[in-house]
């Protein structure tokens, strides 16, 4: 069998979107895309992240990649090339297991939605072609370069990019009549070993395409195309994601009638005041009951189950305008949903329920789709189908219902 082994780099160092690597990402930590589509590769036959940071280490662990090493601080600054960070992966595997593989896979964290079966296309063309150095990932140029011009200053007259054969004025032609180009991805390189051994190289001279669809153009460098490529990774798209690599991950109903909150680390921040008589005050965010009647409008009604006994929990659902049971025992929210739902008439599996402590999992059974909040217990983001990017009492629910209205 070929040793063909995925390679994620990830430093911590990131300054556009810092700590991006573990930043959630529609609903993952965004290096967990990547991971997943090594995992879920049937011809790769390792995946590890090469990085500096402990805190990214352990959270690729937790996503199924391993971390036998950490990349040397002088292999992770803003400056540092690809190659030397492949090198040092192969020199350390070798050194302390006498691991050599015969292929690597790049897949660079910020590139993460990825076709089905992606992975294992580029693999297979390297493996065909015995003249092959590196297979890498293109979409077609949304910009051609015959209509592009070298600059050299305002007083100074402009000179074409490029020249084509046969064309006198490429830039004045009709963009049928120019040769087609194609722009690299971050998606995927796959490599043979000795390329980067021999020629020094993670391309090397022949390089074979791997022609993507380029709807899953994806490149993220800052926060403007955070948001914009969240949105497409929820559209619909057919891609690789970490749940399905991972657990038993579910996509969102395509019919949803009810959302249904927790209150405590939901609609609150979790924390309460208390003073000298014993009276409690707790933080909710004003945005959340914004969106409720965009809901109704939509056909999804929004209501609060709590466990909550304090009479607070009427209070905010009634300035909401939405409506709440509260004072339910721990060990009965799931019976008290079912038992809402069936009074209401809605099946189960058009309910979304927003929780973020132990005590809501249950209630994650009985929904449709499971959602945490950012900031819930690890064992609840672990046990949902999506995980949003707003903490309890900071805008969680705004996020989902926006996300609904969104993505309508």
């Amino acid at each position: 069998m070929t040793e063909i082994l995925a390679l994620i780099p990830a430093r911590g160092g990131s300054k556009g979107i810092p700590r991006k690597n573990i930043r959630n990402f529609a609903g993952y930590p965004l290096i967990a895309w990547s991971i997943a589509a090594g995992k879920q590769s049937e011809l790769v036959t390792r995946v590890i992240v090469s990085t500096d940071d402990e805190e990214i280490a352990a959270v690729a662990r937790e996503w199924g990649a391993e971390t036998p090493f950490l990349r040397p601080a002088e292999l992770a600054q803003d400056q540092t090339t690809d190659l030397p960070v492949f090198e040092h992966a192969i020199q350390w595997l070798e050194e302390n297991e006498r691991y050599r593989p015969e292929i690597m896979v790049q897949l660079r964290p910020t590139s993460p939605i990825r076709p089905k079966n992606m992975l294992d296309h580029a693999i297979r063309i390297l493996l065909e072609h015995s003249n092959a150095d590196c297979v890498r990932g293109v979409v077609p140029a949304g910009q051609n370069p015959f209509k592009m011009w070298r600059f050299e200053g305002e007083d100074k007259a402009m000179k074409p990019l490029l020249a084509a054969d046969g064309i006198a004025e490429p830039y004045n032609a009709p963009r049928q009549m120019l040769p087609p180009v194609y722009w690299q991805t971050g998606h995927i390189d796959a490599i043979r070993v000795s390329t980067i051994k021999q020629k020094k190289s993670l391309t090397g001279d022949v390089i074979y395409p791997l022609v993507i669809d380029p709807r899953y153009t994806v490149d993220i460098d800052n926060l403007s195309d955070w948001a914009k490529y969240e949105a497409l990774a929820n559209s619909g798209l057919d891609m690789v994601t970490p749940g399905t690599a991972f657990s038993r991950k579910r996509p969102r109903p395509a019919k949803i009638d009810l959302i249904i909150c927790d209150f405590d680390g939901v609609i609150t921040d979790n924390r309460v005041w208390v003073d000298q008589d014993g009276a409690e005050t707790v933080a909710a965010y004003r945005s959340d009951s914004v969106r409720v009647k965009d809901m109704r409008a939509i056909g999804i009604d929004v209501m609060i189950l709590s466990s909550e006994p304090n009479r607070v929990v009427e209070a905010r659902a009634r300035k909401m305008g939405v409506e709440a049971i509260h004072g339910i025992a721990l060990h009965d929210k799931g019976r008290v949903m079912r038992e809402v739902l069936e009074k209401k008439n809605i099946k189960a599996e058009n309910v979304i329920y927003i929780g973020n402590d132990i005590n809501d999992l249950p209630c994650f059974e009985v929904a449709g789709w499971s959602v945490a909040v950012a900031d819930a217990y690890p064992e609840v983001i672990r046990a949902a189908d999506y995980v949003l990017n707003k903490a309890g009492g900071h805008g969680a629910l705004r996020e989902l219902c926006d996300l609904l209205l969104q993505n309508r």
